[in-house]
């Protein structure tokens, strides 16, 4: 097999040059961080499980008109799918306060908002991801103002649908991040929904129990990582009949 050229390595994928012009293959590693890197450990499975889970996601929200970088899933732990030229900014949607908005303002984690709330955040590891504002975004020239209006409209389109998804299926839906990407196109630029969606970028609670099924796991040290994914994905009916660890090992020999 020819050696692939890497295009950008982030903190839990590799992008690899796609078999055709203008696509990429989009590799889910098993890499776990939190605090912009400075907590690591390697999650045996977890690169196959946010495949399948994304890959199941992104496949929903484009049968309702959502335009996203997806085009398949390849294996157990890559996918096909579009280039595009990143926006620097994180779209966060919050329904129910945890996290950072919970320090930054003093609210109880699982308190429900009275609205969801979109908030901005400046992609830069060395500044820590700080929140911007729209004025920032526009002023600095990292989008224009009729992106942020359709990143906006299309991160409540995504809660919308995520909310009705996972409380179908037992699951609250607290809090989630979206990346966006332009594609180029006869003189157009579109915009879509890019990177990834799964229990790394959302924060998932059992409606009956509270327990967390997402990478808070990791974060605060709680362990049970590989299970809390399986638990999304088993109830997603996207996990595969064997262990998911054995299948990793056998998916990176």
């Amino acid at each position: 097999m020819a050696k692939r050229r890497k295009i950008y390595e982030g903190k839990a994928k590799i992008l690899y040059e796609g078999p055709e012009p203008g696509t990429l293959i989009q590799y889910f590693k098993d890499d776990a961080t939190a605090f912009n890197a400075e907590k690591h450990g390697v999650l045996q499975g977890k690169g196959v499980l946010n495949n399948r889970i994304s890959e199941f996601i992104f496949a929903r929200l484009g049968e309702i008109g959502v335009p996203t970088h997806f085009i398949k899933r390849l294996n157990m732990r890559e996918q096909l799918v579009h280039a595009l030229e990143i926006v620097p900014i994180e779209v966060v949607v919050r329904n129910i306060a945890a996290g950072s908005i919970s320090k930054r303002l003093g609210i109880e984690e699982g308190t429900p908002l009275p609205r969801p709330i979109v908030e901005f955040y400046y992609k830069d590891d060395a500044l820590g991801d700080p929140m911007v504002a729209e004025e920032h975004i526009i002023t600095f020239g990292w989008a224009f103002e009729q992106e942020i209006d359709d990143m906006t409209h299309m991160a409540l389109r995504v809660n919308d649908f995520m909310n009705g998804l996972f409380a179908a299926i037992g699951i609250r839906l607290v809090d989630f991040k979206l990346e966006f990407g332009r594609q180029y196109h006869d003189d157009h630029t579109h915009l879509l929904l890019a990177d990834e969606i799964s229990p790394d970028s959302c924060r998932l609670w059992d409606m009956k129990t509270g327990e967390k099924l997402d990478k808070d796991r990791f974060r605060r040290d709680l362990g049970g990582e590989i299970e809390a994914y399986q638990e999304v994905a088993r109830r997603l009916g996207v996990l595969p009949s064997a262990d998911i660890r054995d299948i990793a090992a056998a998916q990176d020999k």
